[in-house]
């Protein structure tokens, strides 16, 4: 195998990699099917995500997938985003600010809620719980449980549960509360679809995702993948550019993909170590999500959202998945996506400047 298809592959074989993709899409058509909540993305990691906990193997390997394949399809969830970004969204920012500011106060409540919960129920160390208990940055929460010598194996379940159950619970809510599928359908219903897609158009929109997620990977910005095309659809969108948004189909295979990479991740995982990871992730949750209600109820009328769109954007679960399902419901996404960006950044320096108090 050459060298470039080495790096592809990272050490996954094509016909494991097949498979997996294949029982992906199984799931997510069968989540389509019945009618869940982004049926692809949430029926392709359940079907992944069960095999890899009983241990199914394909040709003698566990259910697998490049995790860095995902990247190349996010940019695609940024640049929808951005063809939603209205011309007066300065006007609009300057009313965000009052969610904005709540933003600064539910990141440290929110860890501080979590690390109590895993050390108290859970019995799990501290230096554990105070990672896992980042309410944002995965990546970088981490690196720095590394470098500290933590429980890496229930740091990873602990903030990876986190990203799950609110890509399950938020969406399944919505549903039970608005009274239809989030993401019915197609997968999910994106607003200007109806334009035709041309040759410009497309350029201009392939261009917007790959130099977009270069430059902003190059400065550095939070959630390059997503960010950075979303600034530059944002900004095509406004200069008049274009008007088109991609296509129904890109957004269903980019659940599909990003379903079956998330689904991969429960590979290997102690059952009784995960049953404890998932209750104490529930309880978590719970309560996360309990206090975005609350500043839901209190912050909806000041900056003129809907408190569905409130509780999204203060959700702690993954970026990318969360604009999904404003998208979705046709909310502003980048009201939520704004607050997101936020959040992880916010994260980070949090746990940086608490790790003196460790």
């Amino acid at each position: 195998m050459t060298d470039w298809r080495k790096g592809l592959m990272r050490g996954h074989r094509p016909a494991p990699v097949a498979a997996t993709f294949a029982l992906g899409a199984l799931g997510g058509l069968a989540g389509w099917a019945v009618g869940l909540p982004l049926g692809v993305l949430l029926g392709s990691m359940l079907a992944v995500a069960v095999a890899a906990v009983v241990g199914v193997r394909f040709w003698g390997a566990l259910p697998g997938v490049p995790p860095h394949w995902r990247f190349a399809l996010v940019p695609v969830i940024g640049v929808a985003i951005g063809a939603s970004v209205p011309r007066d969204i300065v006007d609009q920012a300057l009313r965000w600010w009052p969610s904005l500011l709540a933003v600064c106060a539910f990141v440290p409540l929110a860890h501080w809620a979590s690390f109590q919960l895993y050390r108290r129920l859970g019995a799990v160390d501290a230096v554990s719980s105070y990672f896992a208990a980042m309410p944002g940055g995965f990546i970088e929460a981490l690196e720095m449980a590394e470098e500290r010598r933590a429980e890496m194996q229930m740091v990873i379940m602990l903030q990876f549960l986190r990203l799950i159950l609110c890509i399950v619970l938020v969406p399944l809510t919505f549903a039970l509360v608005t009274g239809h599928a989030v993401g019915s359908g197609s997968g999910v219903e994106m607003p200007g679809a109806d334009v035709p897609l041309h040759a410009w158009d497309v350029a201009v929109l392939a261009g917007a995702a790959v130099v977009g997620y270069w430059g902003a990977h190059r400065l550095n910005f939070p959630a390059a993948v997503l960010s950075g095309p979303l600034a530059l659809s944002g900004l095509a969108h406004a200069l008049g550019l274009t008007a088109a948004t991609p296509p129904d189909w890109a957004i269903t295979v980019t659940q599909w993909v990003v379903g079956t990479t998330l689904g991969t991740r429960f590979a290997g995982m102690a059952l009784p170590r995960l049953w404890l990871a998932m209750r104490l992730s529930v309880v978590a949750i719970v309560v996360s999500l309990a206090l975005a209600v609350g500043i839901a109820v209190v912050l909806a009328g000041p900056v003129d959202e809907p408190a569905s769109a409130v509780i999204l954007a203060f959700a702690p679960g993954g970026i990318s998945e969360m604009a999904l399902v404003a998208i979705s419901l046709q909310m502003s996404a980048v009201y939520v996506t704004l607050h997101h960006l936020l959040r992880i950044v916010l994260a980070v320096v949090v746990a940086r400047a608490g790790l003196r108090f460790l």
